[in-house]
Order: structure tokens, then C-alpha cells, then sequence
């Protein structure tokens, strides 16, 4: 495995951030820490997650997620210090309707539930989940700024901004002398391009912001399992994937797996190596639901592409 600062800051992070938003829903809590802990063996320090995760699964009412995180932490031998813990605030928690949104209010009592959930002190890298039109930048930035000289929190970082929303925020930090973010998370694969590469790209080069990808596999399609004369399975991620299934993207698949033969390597594991090969990206977020995938996941980061190689996979996928 190898690292990354992410950004500015000091966290010497892993080139694969191991994901946990399956963690409680489509993973078993069993199967959650079997998915940690080999992720951990193989060189993984980086761990994301968000207070929501996963809230959409049934009976879930939020936060299973880093609980499972804190109950692996508290058996586990790793030395906290050896970790990376990202989380997010944002979304809607339980039934109270103030219990949301990126006010100082909701903030100060998110972090405290994060913390105690996860069971740690400190969270290495928290995110705003997506922007929150009805409170003034200023006041999240002032909010985040009291964690960090709390201790609280070491870095912060934000997920699904536009280049004017990371903008506005960037200068908010500037002109009030607070904390700035120094991460972004955007949806970003060879299957999303434009959403990041339009405007977002430069901002983050700019400002010299890691950026942690989600989706790099384009909800499953970039791992070569979807067929364009095949009916489609039926899952939650399948109906997901459905609307990258083109024949512009099948032919990427085809573009992929010729290159992927080439190499002795899954098409998913080109995907993520192309990632990795962007100049901005420091550590796409992979999100195994099994060992075996994780395994696979593991393979992007054993090698590099060549120029020719990306060449033929940027004119396949633009």
C-alpha cells in the first residue's frame, strides 16, 4: 500500500480509503469488522463513514454505521493513532426535525454523537455531507472552527459541493481567519466525469484540496458485471447502475477489459488505477461488501497505467 497527505494537512492517508456506508445494510456487523480488519492487514488506514449510514435499510435508524466502526475499534490491538476516522454531518437524525442541516446547534450535538458512537476523542477528517442552503456558511465554518481548537476534530472537509458552494466556503475561511476545509468528496468515476473535471478540478488544484472520490466504480457498473444484452439483476444497485448503461459506457467496459487482459488485472482494478492516476485524487473510496471484492479493490494500487494506456481510456470514456 501506498500514502498520501491528503491536502494540506498531516494525515499521511492510504491510496484507498475503505468505505463503510454498506456497513449495516447490505454487511452484517460480523461481516463489517471481517471487512476492517483485512482491510487494516493489508495497509488500509483510511476509514469513512457519515452519521446517516445506513438509514435507508429497514429498522435502521441512523448511525449503525460508525457504531460498528467503535465496537471494532474498542476490540481491535491497531493503536488509534494508526488510523484515519472520517465522518459527516449533514442529513436528517431521528424524528426531531432540528436534529439536521450545518447550524452551530446541530453541529455541536452531531459531533458529540459521532464521538460516541465511534468511540474515540478526536475525529481525524469531518465532512459536511452536502451544503445547507438555509444557514450561512459563515456560521458552519465559525461551528467547525470551535471543534477543531476543542480538540474535537483535527481536519475538516466537505462532500457533494459545487465550485461555487467550495468557493464561498474557501473565502468564507479567508476572510474570518477560521478553519478551511481541505478535503472534498465528490462523485467522481469514469462513467461521472464532468460533475468533477468541469469546474470542481481546478478549484481543489487551486487550493491544493485532497479529494476522496465516492462511487469510483459507478455503483458496480465499472466492474464489467453489467451486459449490455443481459437482463438486469434484480438489486438495489443494479437499478442504480441502470442509468450508466449506454453503449457509449459499454464500450468503455470494452475499452477496460482490453486492457485489463493486457495487464492480468479485473477491469474494476483499471478503473480505480485510473483514478489514482489523477493528478487531484488522493484516495478513491472503495465500499467491499465481501472479502473477495475488497481483495480485488486491493489490486488497483499494485501498479500504474501507462501513458498510451490512459490515453485510450480518457478517449473512451470523453
Amino acid at each position: 500500500m501506498n500514502y498520501r497527505y491528503l491536502g494540506q494537512t498531516k494525515l499521511h492517508v492510504s491510496e484507498l480509503c475503505l468505505g463503510t456506508m454498506q456497513f449495516g445494510w447490505s454487511v452484517s456487523k460480523t461481516d463489517s469488522f471481517d471487512i476492517i480488519s483485512e482491510s487494516i492487514e493489508h495497509g488500509i488506514n483510511f476509514i469513512d463513514t457519515a452519521n446517516i449510514y445506513s438509514q435507508w435499510a429497514e429498522d435502521n435508524p441512523g448511525g449503525t454505521a460508525e457504531t460498528i466502526i467503535g465496537r471494532w475499534l474498542r476490540k481491535t490491538s491497531v493503536p488509534r493513532d494508526k488510523l484515519i476516522i472520517a465522518t459527516k454531518v449533514r442529513g436528517q437524525m431521528g424524528k426531531d426535525p432540528n436534529n439536521q442541516g450545518l447550524s452551530k446547534s446541530h453541529i455541536v450535538q452531531a459531533v458529540e454523537d459521532s464521538l460516541r458512537r465511534l468511540q474515540i476523542d478526536t475525529i481525524d477528517l469531518y465532512q459536511t455531507h452536502w451544503p445547507d442552503e438555509d444557514i450561512s456558511i459563515d456560521e458552519t465554518l465559525a461551528a467547525m472552527d470551535t471543534l477543531v481548537k476543542q480538540g474535537k476534530v483535527r481536519y475538516i472537509g466537505c462532500s457533494n459541493y459545487t465550485a461555487r458552494s467550495l468557493i464561498e466556503a474557501l473565502w468564507s475561511s479567508e476572510k474570518n481567519n477560521t478553519v478551511q476545509f481541505h478535503s472534498l468528496q465528490p462523485h467522481y468515476s469514469l462513467v461521472n466525469r464532468t460533475e468533477y473535471e468541469s469546474d470542481l478540478s481546478s478549484v481543489c488544484k487551486q487550493y491544493k484540496l485532497g479529494v476522496i472520490p465516492y462511487s469510483p466504480l459507478g455503483g458496480g457498473f465499472l466492474t464489467g458485471k453489467y451486459h449490455a444484452n443481459k437482463p438486469l439483476p434484480k438489486s438495489v444497485r443494479a437499478n442504480k447502475a441502470q442509468h450508466y448503461m449506454s453503449e457509449k459506457n459499454f464500450q468503455l467496459i470494452r475499452t477496460l477489459e482490453s486492457v485489463a487482459q493486457l495487464r492480468n488485472k479485473s477491469i474494476s482494478q483499471i478503473a480505480l488505477s485510473w483514478l489514482l492516476s489523477q493528478h487531484e485524487v488522493t484516495a478513491p473510496i472503495i465500499g467491499p461488501r465481501t472479502i473477495t471484492q475488497l481483495h480485488d479493490n486491493l489490486g488497483s494500487v499494485e501498479f500504474q497505467l501507462t501513458k498510451p494506456e490512459l490515453e485510450k481510456i480518457d478517449k473512451a470514456s470523453t
